[in-house]
């Protein structure tokens, strides 16, 4: 645990969460039900944890 970085989990999970509240938010107000605009943001909020991860293990790989 050397090179630990604590703050990529943290940024990762702030990401998610943003990313799924601010896509529920913009389905809500073109007229989507809450139902649908929050299985939408739950689908964003996945595809964006993915991709900051593979940004920040893409990183690790380039520095060793």
């Amino acid at each position: 645990m050397r090179r630990y970085n604590i703050w990529r989990p943290i940024l990762l999970i702030a990401i998610a969460l943003l990313t799924n509240n601010l896509v529920t938010n913009v389905c809500l107000l073109l007229g989507l039900a809450q139902n649908t605009a929050s299985d939408i943001g739950f689908i964003a909020m996945i595809i964006a944890a993915f991709v900051t991860y593979g940004r920040f293990t893409s990183q690790n790989r380039k520095r060793k």
